[in-house]
């Protein structure tokens, strides 16, 4: 989350904007079409990118005309704040990462529950956390509190993250937060409650924590835990930063402070865990906010994506057995297109030119493009921002949580991200911003893919401005497309439904492992059909702080016809299904060496 950069970089990524962008007509960015107009100020700030920031008009109304997303927080019953104890006063780093969304179904009943952390405040040098709110939901997006009986009510965390996974194994979704000063880990007890167990369970950290990614990374069939953490402040460490007017204190930029070494812990296979961070071979310090582990090199094993705020990024490549090498600068997806490293927050991956490999999508800092990386094979990517028409948006945002989702049925995903800015007083653009949704639009001709913004004209969510934070999809009201969850910083989450029109063919999958973890982290599922090979993942870590249902998603054309789905376990067994249903859920149940597979529909 950087607050200054320099006028180089602003006039690159402008300059890029201009000829790369393939903006519309109408496009407000085509007002800035010669540099010389630009008027710098001694910060990096610029008018031109303070009235683009602005402008309800950028974006195109030529794509995703389809795609309808709309605010039910109301109706939902959903009546929750993230609070960052910015009361007190003290315009501290710790107040700028707000907080995520967890999704889970915590009593087993086929609906996707809510849980959200709650922050914290400080007085007198004091942190103390406030409780986190757990919604049950009755299968229709209808939703009731119910965090006090569900034993989550823990004060002692600050927190930020919420992730998910069944990590013994019982059948049970249980969460671990993130947070400042401390990890907790909460046990489902299967009866609608949750037990912390964090100290008998071997999660020792004081570290400052934000994101955190569940996987087997050493192939043992357990659960394993990767703990992003962030920088070193603390009341000790707090630093008088100044904001635009003499003596106004403002929030300190994350390069004032020391970056942490992250943990990664190992199970010991009866519901405890180890460090495991010089076994791994873990010796980076980097600035955590966003992590993702999936199998990114296809060898079989999970490999871990890290997104650090104004340092290098991590790729850490699964050498076998969990043993690591860190490659991110040898792959190319340490910094940008021009070696710079960015403020980035949010992540996801996804197969955005549908060529079966699994590509590397990051929210940055504003006057940073967004990221792209490419998936070339061979653990090699390439840095295309530039060439998919992301540099023309990121510039303008501070993209948090965000996810990859085929919102308008043509058979490639696109992307979603929630903006906000991070400092009280901003010298360029907007402390409230309008979340992202891009296009995933394809030249047949020429097969050249480009992002393009959707223009919401209804002044519902998508259309109006926000303290934006987590983000997390999954299938709310059981009608068979993702909706989403906003989760904001000082401002009520919200709840958006996808009302989009299902006019082509949805398939729903649900991966329940056996021989290795229940929740299939580190599957790729392929689905063969005539729009192509469509790859999915099941993944550790999601978006920003916050944790999507684990469910799997396919949106086709009508007139598409499907071959079959290819099931990758991560016991390396090669799972085929021809009987695709479109009109239910599929649930497929890994299958044993001396049985045949499992598979239900709901």
């Amino acid at each position: 989350m950087k607050h200054k950069f320099t006028n180089y970089f602003f006039a690159f990524a402008v300059a890029l904007t201009l000829s790369l962008s393939g903006c519309q007509d109408d496009d407000p960015l085509d007002q800035l079409l010669n540099l010389d107009d630009i008027e710098i100020d001694d910060h990096g700030s610029t008018n031109s990118l303070t009235e683009l920031s602005e402008d309800v008009q950028l974006g195109s109304r030529n794509v995703g005309k389809n795609v309808v997303l709309h605010d039910i927080t109301n109706e939902a019953g959903v009546d929750f704040t993230y609070r960052n104890g910015r009361e007190s006063g003290n315009n501290s780093i710790l107040e700028s990462l707000g907080g995520g969304v967890g999704m889970l179904d915590y009593d087993m009943n086929g609906t996707i529950d809510l849980f959200f952390p709650g922050g914290g405040k400080y007085q007198k040098q004091v942190i103390t956390g406030h409780p986190g709110m757990l919604y049950s939901n009755n299968g229709m997006a209808q939703f009731t509190e119910i965090a006090t009986a569900a034993f989550t009510n823990d004060a002692s965390l600050y927190t930020h993250g919420c992730q998910v996974a069944d990590f013994d194994n019982d059948g049970f979704p249980d969460f671990i937060l993130t947070g400042w000063n401390s990890l907790k880990l909460f046990h489902n007890q299967g009866d609608g409650t949750f037990m912390e167990i964090h100290e008998s369970a071997g999660l020792d950290s004081k570290s400052w924590s934000s994101s955190a990614a569940w996987g087997d990374y050493n192939g043992d069939g357990n659960l394993d835990l990767y703990v992003c953490n962030y920088v070193n402040w603390s009341f000790a460490n707090h630093p008088f930063c100044d904001g635009p007017n003499p003596g106004q204190r403002e929030i300190c930029p994350p390069k004032q402070y020391e970056p942490l070494p992250d943990i990664i812990y190992y199970s010991n296979g009866d519901g405890t865990f180890y460090d495991a961070t010089a076994e791994a071979g873990l010796s980076d310090k980097g600035k955590g906010l966003g992590v993702m582990s999936v199998d990114f090199d296809l060898d079989g094993d999970l490999d871990i994506y890290v997104a650090n705020d104004t340092v290098a990024n991590f790729l850490y490549i699964n050498q076998g057995q969990g043993e690591f090498k860190e490659l991110a600068t040898l792959s190319s997806v340490a910094f940008d297109g021009i070696g710079n490293s960015n403020g980035s927050m949010g992540i996801d991956v996804g197969d955005y030119n549908l060529d079966g490999k699994p590509d590397i999508w990051v929210a940055n800092f504003e006057q940073e493009a967004f990221a792209l990386y490419r998936n070339d094979g061979g653990s090699l990517f390439t840095y295309v921002s530039d060439r998919t028409g992301v540099t023309s948006l990121g510039g303008l945002f501070v993209g948090f949580g965000t996810s990859f989702y085929d919102f308008d049925y043509d058979g490639d995903e696109d992307l979603i991200v929630s903006n906000g800015h991070v400092i009280n007083y901003p010298r360029s653009g907007r402390l409230l911003q309008m979340p992202l949704l891009l296009m995933n639009e394809v030249n047949k001709q020429s097969n050249y893919r480009k992002f393009v913004r959707k223009r919401f004209d209804n002044h519902d969510y998508m259309d109006t401005q926000h303290a934006g934070r987590g983000l997390a999809m999954g299938d709310l009201d059981g009608d068979g497309d993702a909706d989403i969850v906003f989760s904001n910083n000082v401002e009520p989450a919200a709840i958006v439904e996808n009302q989009t029109a299902q006019t082509g063919i949805n398939i729903r999958v649900k991966l329940i492992g056996t021989q290795n973890n229940r929740d299939a982290i580190g599957c790729s599922v392929t689905l063969h059909c005539s729009t192509g090979k469509l790859l999915r993942m099941t993944k550790g870590g999601a978006s920003y702080l916050s944790q999507n249902d684990k469910q799997l998603h396919w949106a086709l054309p009508s007139d598409a016809t499907i071959d079959r789905l290819s099931i990758n376990w991560p016991n390396g067994h090669v799972q085929e299904i021809t009987d695709v249903p479109t009109d239910k859920p599929l649930v497929v149940i890994q299958p044993t060496p001396d049985t045949s597979a499992a598979t239900t529909t709901q």
